[in-house]
């Protein structure tokens, strides 16, 4: 609990339009002291001017994203004992639940890049791992939610192994280690969002296993130009970076990563 807890501390912390919304909030509440309030507003104004200009948080992102070499799918896996997939690509289960398929995010391509990856290399072996990082459980696994998902697509279900488990990435890479039969000295392929494997290879690693990285779900590429301005998508990739880095300075200081 105390886990989930803390990720959702950084969840809401790294949120900058949060951030804007706090320094609104004292701003009215300090309404008396009128030049104090007045540069909060000021502050929390310029803060949303640089939240949308795109390049900044992209150039973050873009870090992260070049630390691991990408790999074509059409190359030899033959050395590799299985890929495997990282959570985080499946919607919630109270929006799943009442649809007939799984409902995937905009991370999508952790999911969609296990087939055409099994297609060409067929001696792989596919272990997703993924309990639930929700507070309140509504319904079942993301494990349970992936399984429907594979099966949808054709894979047969001796080919798959399913960690249900974890809350998050040092759970992954503990409880998939502890899977009977698991050997984390073989080499693996690890799967992940591009944004996500700097972490997630250093836990990995830390946890004995493996692995080499396997990135998908890209959100950058050329330098984006100094035009650009969505201050939707500025908050979302100022957000994904923050969660990031953060995420990683916490697991290196408690010794995860």
């Amino acid at each position: 609990m105390l886990s989930i807890l803390a990720a959702k501390l950084l969840s809401l912390t790294t949120q900058p339009l949060a951030w804007v919304a706090f320094l609104l909030l004292v701003a009215v509440l300090l309404w008396q002291r009128q030049k104090l309030a007045r540069m909060l507003v000021i502050t929390a104004l310029c803060m949303l001017v640089l939240i949308g200009w795109q390049p900044l948080p992209d150039m973050l992102v873009r870090d992260l994203e070049s630390q691991a070499v990408e790999i074509s799918p059409g190359a030899d896996m033959g050395r590799f004992a299985g890929v495997i997939v990282l959570g985080g690509a499946l919607e919630p289960a109270f929006q799943t639940t009442p649809h007939s398929q799984p409902v995937l995010n905009d991370a999508a391509e952790r999911m969609t890049a296990v087939l055409p990856l099994l297609l060409r290399n067929p001696e792989l072996t596919v272990v997703f791992t993924g309990g639930e990082g929700r507070l309140v459980k509504d319904g079942p696994t993301e494990a349970k939610r992936a399984q429907i998902f594979f099966d949808s697509q054709g894979i047969a279900p001796s080919r798959v192994l399913y960690e249900s488990a974890s809350r998050n990435t040092y759970e992954n890479a503990v409880f998939t280690a502890q899977m009977a039969g698991m050997d984390i000295a073989k080499p693996w392929l690890l799967l992940t969002s591009a944004w996500h494997m700097p972490r997630s290879m250093a836990t990995f690693k830390k946890a004995g296993w493996n692995v080499t990285a396997y990135p998908v779900d890209f959100r950058t590429g050329e330098p984006t130009p100094w035009t650009e301005y969505s201050l939707t998508r500025g908050a979302e990739r100022w957000q994904l970076a923050l969660h990031e880095l953060l995420g990683l300075l916490m697991y290196r200081l408690a010794g995860r990563a």
